[in-house]
């Protein structure tokens, strides 16, 4: 019997370091495929090398592969870019994106949230003759984005379950006939796997030559081994096979290289054009703040956080667990004083659309909702981004608190976390490909009081490390840990377990608590071993469970799903002393550190309150379009430092399609302020207390 179960515990650690060792091949391997990829790239390039020199004796031309060179449609693009769309300078790849699209390539994107996905499609589609099809998973995404380009004068229009009679018929006579203006028609993807008429009707588009470019948004939808697979999106595939001379591009703002492989398959795509984008988003800054076991406490710690931080009604979001949830945080905060909605997917469309629309002009400071809110969402000039419950992935959580600060400006990311909301999301997440793996990963993030929270992405998606520059709380905290020696209490919690699998008994993280802290008081304790408090526990025993000392096991009744704490494949090794455990604590509380100091922000000058006044007054008098897309508040800043007073200037510095539309009203606010602004920033501070009372929202910043 002993013999057997020496047996097994050699097996297990054979098995544990087996996984380990698969780990290692698949980043090999995945390396290989890289250097694959570069090397079939540098061979073509040799040979149109090759080739350019036989055929000709003349300089050169730029080759295909080199989108940052000269093209034929520079001049119209940089026309286009700035006078209609309003955006001064090309981000990071966006230029070569649109010339390898105008090239009539297919292009995968990965491009972190605020590089500016939209407009990589979107002038290509202004400048490309014909109609442009984008497939988009949201219906409030659709609707910010039509109502945007509408605001910039480019017929764009959606074909949704939402969409009336009379412009339904529209579309499809411009599908089928050319009639009437439509440059940009989004979808939805179940309009692609579902509509044999609206098929049809796409395919006579094609026939006829109108059909220029298909672009998918959120493209890590397609895949199994994305954070969000969506079944429809599977079907995508289809648009390829029956328009295969039509360019396609598959945007995402995250793709680990094996989501990338398998979104190019899916999509018929092999010979796309890719380009990656750095994950870094060195405007947001992360931290992770412990969380109460009481709920009252966690809701006034959120409510402080956001009066005292963002005390001009800035927007934010609050991500839940729950839909109850939801509604309770929304609740409670509106009692403390903030502005907040709630949205989830058990409201009905039009109770949710009326929601997300307050909380996009700026009429509700805080949404606060589960994940079903929020992909892809159009509003830049988010400032903040807490989550009251722990995401379920590394992946999930870069997406979601990724919607702060699209607009480049500096904003937060902020995690509640206590290690018993692993448990809470484990018994959900298990049964998905790869969840508890996803999860633990997230969990490491922010049980790690040392580590760089920014160097956690980089780690995470294969991509070199960066400076974090103090951008996050580990990096910028000044607060002194020392780490405890926790081998003696995890030997206790080992024979805990060990007893309780001998009478066939089983224990949830809370109820190991309790029978750890009663072993601990009755049995006495190692001289040398520390009395850790309950927080601390918790703690251990998770990274207990990311250790893989300890493991999870699942259990289902009629209504739930419960986490139950098991011996995991390394518990013999940590039992016999073989294994040391260390738990790091901060020698100082958090409160103590002013939780990492939140930055004070800037108050308006006057003229930048009147200028947010007046574009949120002209976006109320002009169908519904967002603030933002009347003026960004990166164009407010400009105005203010510039302070223009003809429409000559302010064409310079907005474009000509803002500067026609809205050029009087603003240039009567800029002399206005200049003649009599004699109070300096005095008018500001007291717009933004009026607003304060009031609960209006300091407006949003656009998207390039």
């Amino acid at each position: 019997m002993e013999d057997d179960e020496n047996i097994e515990e050699e097996l297990l650690v054979v098995e544990s370091e087996l996984h380990e060792v698969q780990g290692k091949i698949k980043m090999l391997l995945d390396q290989q495929e890289e250097l694959y990829e570069r090397q079939s790239h540098l061979k073509a390039l040799l040979e149109i090398s090759k080739t350019s020199r036989d055929t000709s004796n003349t300089a050169p031309s730029v080759a295909l592969e080199d989108w940052s060179g000269k093209f034929s449609w520079d001049s119209q693009a940089d026309d286009m870019r700035f006078n209609v769309f309003g955006i001064s300078s090309y981000r990071s790849n966006q230029r070569e994106i649109i010339n390898s699209i105008m090239s009539g390539k297919d292009v995968l994107v990965i491009m972190a949230a605020g590089g500016g996905k939209s407009l990589c499609y979107q002038l290509p589609a202004v400048l490309r003759d014909g109609i442009t099809l984008v497939v988009s998973p949201l219906l409030s995404l659709i609707q910010d984005q039509v109502m945007g380009l509408a605001a910039l004068g480019i017929p764009a229009h959606m074909l949704t379950s939402t969409t009336n009679k009379e412009v339904e018929k529209f579309i499809y006579k411009a599908l089928e006939k050319g009639e009437g203006e439509l440059k940009i028609l989004y979808v939805t993807p179940e309009k692609i796997s579902k509509s044999k008429r609206f098929m049809s009707k796409l395919e006579k588009c094609h026939h006829a030559g109108r059909l220029s470019l298909v672009a998918i948004d959120e493209a890590h939808c397609c895949s199994q081994w994305g954070h969000d697979f969506r079944p429809d999106y599977k079907n995508l595939g289809i648009l390829k096979i029956q328009f295969p001379s039509v360019p396609m591009i598959a945007l995402t703002a995250t793709a680990t290289s094996k989501v990338q492989m398998d979104l190019m398959e899916m999509l018929h795509i092999p010979r796309c054009v890719k380009f990656v984008s750095s994950v870094n988003r060195p405007n947001l800054f992360y931290r992770v703040y412990e969380k109460s076991s009481v709920g009252k406490v966690v809701i006034d710690e959120i409510a402080n956080f956001i009066s005292e931080s963002y005390p001009n009604n800035e927007s934010g979001i609050v991500y839940c667990f729950s839909r109850k949830e939801c509604e309770q945080v929304a609740k409670e905060l509106r009692g403390r004083g903030i502005s907040a909605d709630y949205y989830h997917a058990d409201m009905d469309a039009a109770a949710r659309e009326k929601v997300h629309m307050r909380w996009s002009k700026s009429k509700s400071q805080v949404i606060v909702g589960t994940v079903a809110f929020g992909m892809g969402i159009n509003k830049p000039d988010v400032r903040f981004v807490v989550h009251h419950s722990l995401s379920k992935s590394m992946e999930t959580y870069y997406q979601e608190s990724g919607r702060a600060g699209r607009d480049g400006l500096p904003s937060e990311c902020v995690l509640y976390y206590r290690p018993g909301d692993v448990p809470r999301q484990s018994s959900m997440v298990f049964y998905e490909n790869c969840g508890l793996e996803n999860l633990y990963g997230i969990a490491r993030y922010c049980q790690s009081k040392k580590n760089c929270r920014r160097g956690a992405f980089f780690q995470h998606f294969g991509e070199a490390v960066q400076e974090c520059n103090g951008m996050c709380d580990n990096c910028a905290s000044s607060i002194e840990l020392k780490d405890i020696d926790a081998t003696y209490h995890t030997k206790i919690i080992i024979s805990l377990l060990q007893e309780m699998q001998q009478n066939d008994q089983r224990a949830t993280l809370l109820q190991l608590l309790d029978k750890f802290k009663t072993k601990w008081k009755h049995s006495g304790c190692s001289n040398e071993a520390v009395d850790l408090k309950k927080e601390e526990l918790e703690l251990l025993i998770v990274q207990l469970i990311l250790d893989r000392v300890l493991k999870e096991e699942f259990q289902h009744t009629a209504y739930t799903t419960n986490a139950y704490v098991a011996l995991g494949p390394l518990w013999k090794q940590a039992l016999q002393g073989n294994r040391q455990v260390k738990l790091t604590t901060a020698i100082q509380s958090q409160d103590s550190d002013g939780r990492v100091k939140s930055t004070k922000r800037n108050q308006m000058s006057s003229l930048e309150a009147k200028l947010d006044d007046l574009r949120r007054t002209i976006s109320s008098a002009n169908g519904g379009i967002f603030p933002h897309a009347v003026l960004s508040t990166q164009q407010i800043s400009l105005l203010n430092i510039h302070k223009p007073t003809t429409i000559a200037e302010l064409e310079k510095l907005i474009g000509k399609v803002k500067t026609d539309k809205y050029g009087n009203d603003i240039i009567e606010v800029m002399r206005s302020e200049a003649e009599g602004g004699k109070d300096g920033g005095a008018g500001g501070a007291k717009r933004q207390r009026k607003d304060k009372d009031v609960v209006s929202i300091e407006s949003s910043e656009e998207e390039a």
